[in-house]
């Protein structure tokens, strides 16, 4: 009998063979390195958080002892500690720790629009006065209406006379308690 080396016998590749190679995903250096940089990124972005911010994200022991040292040390050393918290990165699913580092930046993005929308409204109240007064209580119905009036008449005077806005600022706080309780 005359063998051909299996090699020869087939030149169609079979079609469990044509499905595997359909299944594998190429994917280019350059992606490669653009998702390695966005992990070192990640890492850049945890390094910066203080440690109440880190409690809140999901981090494994060695990934969080290794931000901790990235914090302690400067310059090249600190460069390189990312690369690694990078490297660390790849290893985990990234998505997790993602999430929460979003959540806390969009905590704080409302808070920070909260105060300028309390800034403008203290200024409203500084303005306007009674009838803004009038609308703080619409929004806020545990205000107190005396206090309010006598925390404006004063801010009022104080501007009025060139001294330092300090009643503006005791008003701006209390503005922030009730919105904070709210």
């Amino acid at each position: 009998m005359n063998k051909q080396p299996e090699e020869w016998q087939d030149p169609q590749p079979s079609q469990q063979q044509a499905n595997e190679q359909d299944e594998i995903i190429w994917v280019s250096k350059s992606e490669i390195k653009r998702d390695a940089e966005a992990l070192k990124q990640l890492g850049v972005e945890l390094v910066s958080l203080g440690k109440n911010a880190l409690e809140k994200i999901p981090l494994d022991d060695d990934l969080r002892a290794a931000i901790a040292l990235a914090q302690r040390i400067k310059r090249e050393g600190q460069r390189r500690q990312i690369q690694l918290i990078g490297k660390m990165l790849r290893a985990r699913d990234p998505e997790p720790i993602q999430q929460a580092l979003d959540k806390l930046k969009n905590r704080h993005n409302q808070q920070v629009t909260l105060f300028h929308k309390l800034e403008v409204l203290r200024d409203k109240l500084l303005v306007h006065g009674e009838d803004a007064i009038a609308q703080v209580l619409e929004s806020y119905p545990q205000a107190d209406r005396e206090q309010l009036r006598a925390l404006v008449r004063n801010a009022q005077k104080e501007q009025a006379a060139n001294k330092p806005p300090k009643t503006a600022l005791q008003l701006y706080q209390y503005l922030r308690t009730l919105a904070e309780a709210d």
